[in-house]
């Protein structure tokens, strides 16, 4: 038994050498003969990838200041005043036109305007620039707060925009009672129950109707007169001593106290709505006190001084204007006829060297049957339309030429309803047009409460075009 144990053990042994030095051989052939070796069966070497080299990176643009010169661009002449804004942000031209900003950023776009003259958009570029500004004449007509809420007599307004000279709307956004004629959306008008018969819900439509036409837009916004708010508010209102609720004018119609900041804001959410709806101008009326009614009952909560009502109504204009400069657009006051020729604040508030400043345009409502006691040297205005246009707008001038603004009066289109009850037709029409244009005004404004225009007074926008023919 042992013998055939170690055979057999010899057996396998030797059978275990054999297998190993097979498996070594076999191993050795591979390596020898690897496919990597062989070419065969190996994956393609992908390619080099060949990457774009690193795009160059411009350095950071520092904001740098603009600076240069806004001119007129038909004659080249300076435009002293003129305004470059940005947001809050607003600069003025010196007298020779020259301006330096503060440092913008290299993607700001700055608003440049200027009264008389079209706005223009400008990128800020490193370095000195010459901006020219193209002069701007506005030829306007009005429409109530009734009116523009009429079809057909706003597109037959609109009509005589189309073929006539006129190149501008004005238009109750807040009229003489308080109401606005779109849907609002400041809470408080719509609390107070601002948004009263007329409702045009196409509002935007139509301004944007007028605007793709080139019109120019001018929003109306009743300041002070104010019956909706002096109800909603009486603490805001002027009062009746007699009473003790808001006192009314001769129209029965209550005023807000011009001294009540409060009543200043809400002038401004309307007018910045508007802005924001994109009218050209803010056009303020009644920015002043009463003139009419039981004035010695009215009671409001600053004494009644002469210092007081110039304080209020400018440092309120100018708060209006502030809170507009990010909308771009233009701000007017009007301002009645006789402050040309009063040194004093006519006892309303309105003082043309406190106004001016803190305006773009004036707006004098030189209506001859408004001078009841006419003019120097002319006791029947009505008789001297020319002349009484022609003086007030002159005075106008003179006694804000420390303020960059321009003159643009209203005009009367209707009859006469102080002294004789004679009509105002073509004649009297054409002499106020050219007074205003003699005396250095930048356009003016036809007022008509009835919406109803003289139109033979207005040139055509284009010119006719005769034909001739030959005769045999």
């Amino acid at each position: 038994m042992d013998d055939e144990h170690a055979a057999l053990a010899r057996h396998l042994l030797d059978a275990g050498l054999a297998v190993l030095a097979l498996a070594l051989a076999v191993l050795s052939g591979y390596g020898l003969l690897a496919p990597d070796r062989l070419g065969i069966g190996q994956a393609p070497t992908p390619p080099a990838v060949v990457r774009p080299p690193a795009p160059h990176r411009a350095p950071d643009l520092k904001p740098e200041p603009l600076e240069g010169r806004v001119v007129d661009a038909e004659r080249g002449a300076p435009i002293a005043g003129a305004s470059l804004s940005w947001g809050h942000y607003e600069e003025r031209t010196d007298v020779d036109g020259h301006f330096r900003t503060v440092p913008l950023p290299p993607d700001v776009t700055l608003l440049v305007k200027a009264p008389g003259y079209e706005r223009k958009r400008v990128p800020v570029h490193p370095g000195r620039t010459t901006i020219a500004l193209a002069p701007q004449t506005i030829k306007a007509v009005y429409l109530t707060y009734y009116g523009v809420g009429e079809r057909m007599i706003r597109e037959r307004v609109f009509e005589l925009v189309n073929r006539t000279e006129l190149n501008a709307v004005v238009i109750d956004v807040k009229g003489d009672r308080g109401l606005i004629p779109y849907p609002t959306q400041v809470p408080l008008a719509v609390e107070a129950g601002a948004m009263g018969p007329v409702r045009i819900r196409t509002f935007d439509e139509m301004l944007g109707g007028l605007k793709a036409r080139g019109v120019y837009t001018i929003a109306r916004i009743v300041v002070f007169k104010d019956n909706v708010l002096a109800n909603y508010r009486p603490e805001w209102a002027v009062l009746d001593t007699r009473t003790g609720k808001p006192w009314m004018d001769n129209e029965r119609l209550a005023w807000v106290d011009p001294f009540r900041e409060e009543v200043w804001e809400y002038a401004i959410a309307i007018a910045r709505e508007a802005a924001l709806k994109g009218f050209d101008e803010i056009q303020l009326d009644y920015v002043r006190f009463p003139t009419d009614g039981k004035l010695s009952a009215a009671r409001y909560s600053r004494p009644n001084t002469k210092q007081n009502r110039l304080e209020a109504i400018s440092t309120f204009l100018a708060r209006m204007r502030k809170a507009l400069v990010p909308m771009g657009v233009f701000l007017a006051a009007d301002i009645f006829g006789y402050t040309a020729f009063n040194e004093n604040d006519t006892d309303i508030g309105q003082r043309l060297e406190e106004l001016a400043p803190h305006v773009d345009y004036l707006c004098p409502m030189v209506y001859p049957s408004g001078y009841h006691r006419g003019i120097p040297g002319y006791r029947n205005p009505v008789a001297h339309p020319y002349e009484i246009v022609f003086e007030t707008v002159r005075l106008v001038r003179r006694r804000s030429s420390h303020a960059t603004i321009r003159v643009r009066p209203w005009i009367q289109d209707f009859r006469d309803y102080a002294f004789d009850r004679r009509p105002f037709g073509v004649k009297e029409l054409q002499a106020q047009m050219k007074a205003a244009q003699d005396a250095g005004a930048v356009g003016w404004m036809l007022w008509n409460p009835r919406n109803e225009y003289t139109a033979a007074a207005l040139r055509p926008k284009y010119p006719v075009t005769v034909r001739l023919t030959h005769s045999r």
